[in-house]
């Protein structure tokens, strides 16, 4: 790998860092980074969710404190996400990339619209929290995480902002750890078995640490509404690219 190639990795991961925070959609900018430095969609898709982890680190090294205090909570939801990474990554290891990317689109044009409807949806539940029904839930989205990962922040962090009591910006801290254990699981077993391209993975990683780490500070610039809606649409806009592409 060049020099170039590695700084157009680590200027692309603290893209995708900071887009991966506000709006879940790090692979939108990650993913082509990696396919335009020439590896191939397999090495690029397990490079991407090692890298990815990043984003996760970054931002809850940052906005940590928005999860102090529900530790007994957050643990029960890490180790359902933990082994969602792990079943989807196995997953991707055994049954190819084709499975999941016909239903991707559809998955994240649900997440969205429901992100939109947000508020109505918390008025239609009685803001009340739906435990058991989040953390099922959550195990599904993570094993399409450690599958295939692009727009698993869309999803999660409707899901958080429908199925718990917790604030809009909250459930985006919470959304960004608990996709990044999700993919440092799935990114482990892939670093054992699957084609890793350790170059760069490591420039995007660097990338979206920092953009990561960059991410609450410049949420606290825009309010929940325009944020909620901003996700959901560019979470249709990559849902229409992905079916075309």
């Amino acid at each position: 790998m060049t020099i170039a190639t590695f700084c157009w990795l680590l200027l692309a991961g603290v893209g995708a860092g900071l887009v991966g925070y506000l709006t879940g959609l790090a692979s939108l900018v990650s993913y082509p980074a990696l396919l335009a430095a020439g590896l191939s969609p397999l090495t690029a898709n397990v490079s991407n969710t090692l890298g990815l982890v990043g984003v996760g680190i970054g931002s809850t090294a940052r906005a940590g404190r928005q999860v102090s205090g529900q530790w007994r909570q957050l643990v029960a939801q890490l180790v359902v996400v933990a082994i969602g990474g792990l079943g989807g990554a196995l997953l991707l290891l055994y049954a190819g990339e084709g499975t999941f990317e016909r239903v991707v689109p559809l998955l994240i044009v649900a997440a969205s619209l429901a992100l939109l409807a947000q508020p109505w949806l918390r008025r239609l539940s009685g803001d009340r929290p739906r435990p058991v029904v989040y953390l099922v839930t959550m195990l599904a989205i993570s094993v399409y995480g450690g599958y295939f990962g692009a727009g698993a922040g869309t999803i999660y962090l409707a899901v958080t902002a429908i199925l718990t009591t917790m604030s809009f910006h909250r459930a985006m801290v919470w959304k960004s750890l608990l996709l990044g254990v999700s993919n440092l699981v799935a990114a482990i077993t892939f670093a054992l078995v699957a084609p890793v391209n350790w170059l760069a993975a490591l420039a995007l990683g660097l990338g979206c640490l920092l953009g990561g780490n960059l991410g609450p500070l410049v949420q606290q610039l825009f309010p929940e509404r325009v944020l909620r809606v901003g996700v959901a649409l560019c979470g249709l806009g990559l849902a229409v690219w992905l079916a075309l592409n």
